[in-house]
């Protein structure tokens, strides 16, 4: 399989989930616009020796996903630099705990326009094109928590259930045109935003982060293992695939086993 020549844009790409599938893809030979936080030189690191690796083109846009003015300023680029956008990973994510009596109103907005929103401005940009292309792959990472719920998680799971319809939407409008549109589920993936969770419930508990991060497996992924960015990146190529052309609409649990309990 190769996806040279194709382009695609992965958001919040600079760690974690999105690099992963960022990587995956620039592997296979995509020019790939990376898109996320983080310190400038660092992430020219991570674009340089993305590039250097996968002898793809990589660019950078650093578009605040909570502002659709800079959400299209992102597609557009991408678009200028490396030609419409074919593939579209929509992953940037952020969360917040909290009991619903006491979450704070500007925290919901916030993860609902990152996790939710983003998506649609996105699709919503890159569609058109990949219609006119007769091809195009739409991959949301969604959650576990876009199939159950977990507590003190509302803004999350809200928006991840959210995103999940929005694939199902998508996936009908664009039916047979060329275009998929499928959702990922990961389990407990160990990402940044993950491992503030653990270290969290460490020094909430007194536990060591070691103890902290097996509690937390335990009590909802029975491989007690956690899911790894390179599967998902794996996963992305696969819906990238010719083998995924009638995958349209899907939900793919990497969980571990979390949602078949």
């Amino acid at each position: 399989m190769t996806l040279r020549g194709k382009s695609a844009v992965v958001t919040g790409s600079t760690s974690g989930i999105g690099l992963g599938i960022a990587t995956a893809l620039a592997r296979q030979g995509a020019a790939v616009m990376l898109n996320g936080f983080g310190e400038a030189g660092v992430i020219e690191t991570i674009r340089d020796g993305l590039a250097e690796r996968s002898g793809a083109p990589v660019g950078f846009h650093g578009a605040d996903m909570t502002k659709p003015a800079e959400i299209a300023d992102l597609m557009a680029a991408a678009a200028d630099a490396h030609g419409p956008v074919d593939i579209l990973v929509n992953n940037a994510g952020i969360q917040h705990v909290d009991p619903i009596e006491r979450f704070p109103a500007e925290r919901w907005d916030a993860v609902i326009a990152v996790n939710l929103s983003s998506a649609f401005h996105t699709i919503q940009a890159a569609l058109p094109g990949m219609r006119a292309g007769g091809w195009g792959r739409i991959v949301n990472i969604a959650s576990a928590h876009g199939l159950v719920a977990s507590a003190q998680k509302s803004a999350y799971v809200a928006a991840k259930h959210g995103l999940i319809g929005l694939t199902k939407t998508v996936a009908l409008e664009a039916a047979g045109s060329g275009v998929t549109c499928n959702a990922i589920c990961p389990g407990w993936v160990l990402t940044p935003l993950v491992q503030r969770q653990i270290d969290n419930r460490a020094r909430d508990q007194g536990l060591s982060v070691e103890a902290a991060e097996r509690d937390l497996l335990a009590e909802k992924q029975p491989s007690g293992r956690f899911v790894t960015p390179e599967q998902l990146g794996e996963v992305t190529l696969f819906l990238c695939s010719e083998a995924a052309s009638q995958m349209t609409g899907s939900s793919l649990s990497i969980d571990g086993g979390w949602t078949a309990q």
